[in-house]
């Protein structure tokens, strides 16, 4: 009887600490058949798309595309708008218009002088002054850090200008406080994500966005990147075992599906991706990118996040009722599984629409203020981008339920006979149930 006691504490400890039970060995082989043959393109694919860098381009001067520096505002003096020309009312003398009254308002009030130092570059300690109208949205003060846009074809007077307040210091600060949180809370686990998430944008900034200014296919580029994402971030976080494997899986054949569905509803509905400002310059420096795939590329990147916390909750909850009760069969299993991810599905896709509404507020206001229809909102292209990339991702997201949940209860099943028999067969499943 000394046996059966010896079989009971090895998967008790197991419970206690949290880790997966091993499936059997066929199956890890055959997970390694599907998993290896993937990774090993993943891999290929990396290197034959690697750009070696952004390509050089002649800067235009417009928006993000100029050259900047850091500076400090030294001084501040409160001067008459009148004195130094800030705004004019129009020549009709019209005010009102809100332009006119805007100019009347900043020509009547008091203006602030604010007398800059450029504080990086060939110029450094060079000063400009900054007139700041009473009315304008940004505010100075003494001792405080700004971005300035450097124009080396413009008068030397006017060469330099602020375009932003520097706000390293509080965003350093914030990335901190995030880390130290996810540490404490997280331990290992949590420093292990937090070097995945570095990993994370490594590959955004070094692979992906350089190979799609290079000329490379967007889609293709960001099928390769997103996928080494999942791989890294998942192996590193959750270990290399078969139920992260699974959690692989689903994700694999969520992402394809997203893939399938973006492209067939962004060429359908005639999406350009070109809707702003800041698409508009991408096309104007590199017009042989295609902007309707960096659309599609987008609403890859953008889903593989939450796919990789929905595809891992289901895995673990499938391994976890598998656990607590031995004898549970896939379909058990199955049925269990998926009423805990109905829950799930119901606060992810919450949550990614409101994340796609909250960043796209300013544009429902401006749609608010216009007195527009809903229908003519929702066929306006800045918004059916959004609507599509909502949509697709939350298809993807949904249907990484039921395929996930399905994977992992036919994966944590099959093991069953193998780690039953060398120990005495039903009794010891029923004894480790105990």
């Amino acid at each position: 009887m000394t046996p059966s006691p010896q079989t009971v504490d090895p998967h008790g400890h197991s419970h206690s600490h949290g880790p997966a039970a091993p499936v059997s060995r066929h199956l890890r082989k055959v997970i390694a058949a599907v998993l290896i043959p993937f990774a090993t393109a993943v891999v290929v694919g990396l290197i034959v798309l690697w750009p070696g860098g952004a390509p050089a381009h002649e800067r235009t001067g417009v928006g993000f595309d100029r050259q900047t520096q850091q500076g400090q505002v030294v001084k501040i003096e409160q001067v008459d708008c009148k004195d130094v020309n800030a705004a004019q009312v129009p020549s009709t003398g019209d005010t009102s218009a809100p332009q006119g009254r805007e100019a009347e308002r900043a020509q009547n009030g008091d203006c602030e002088k604010a007398t800059v130092e450029v504080k990086s570059g060939k110029d450094k300690g060079r000063r400009f002054v900054e007139v700041v109208q009473p009315d304008a949205p940004r505010q100075f003060h003494v001792k405080q850090d700004v971005v300035v846009a450097y124009a080396p074809d413009a008068p030397k007077d006017l060469q330099y200008s602020v375009t932003d307040v520097d706000r390293t210091v509080p965003m350093a600060l914030l990335a901190g406080l995030f880390a130290l949180a996810v540490i404490v809370v997280g331990r290992l686990r949590g420093l292990m994500a937090l070097v995945a998430l570095v990993i994370s944008f490594a590959v955004l900034t070094l692979f992906i966005l350089p190979a799609i200014l290079q000329g490379s296919n967007p889609l293709i580029v960001a099928v390769v990147g997103a996928s080494a994402i999942m791989l890294i971030a998942l192996y590193l976080c959750h270990g290399l075992t078969a139920r992260t494997s699974v959690a692989v899986l689903g994700t694999l054949i969520s992402l394809l599906l997203i893939g399938l569905l973006g492209s067939l509803f962004i060429g359908w509905a005639s999406l350009t991706g070109n809707t702003d400002d800041n698409t508009g310059l991408i096309h104007g420096l590199f017009p042989e990118i295609d902007m309707s795939g960096l659309l599609l590329a987008g609403v890859i990147i953008g889903s593989l996040g939450v796919l990789d916390d929905v595809t891992v909750t289901q895995t673990s909850a499938v391994w976890e009722l598998r656990q607590a009760d031995p004898d549970m069969g896939p379909r058990a299993l199955y049925r269990a599984g998926i009423r805990i991810g109905r829950d799930h599905i119901a606060s992810v896709v919450n949550t990614l629409v409101l994340a796609y509404a909250g960043a796209a507020l300013p544009l429902l206001l401006l749609f608010s203020i216009a007195e527009s229809s809903v229908g003519t909102v929702a066929n306006s292209e800045l918004v059916a981008e959004e609507i599509v990339r909502t949509l697709v991702g939350s298809i993807g997201l949904v249907a990484s339920v039921p395929v996930t949940t399905a994977l992992a209860a036919l994966v944590v099943s099959a093991d069953r006979p193998e780690s039953s028999a060398p120990r005495g067969g039903g009794r010891g499943g029923r004894r480790r149930k105990a």
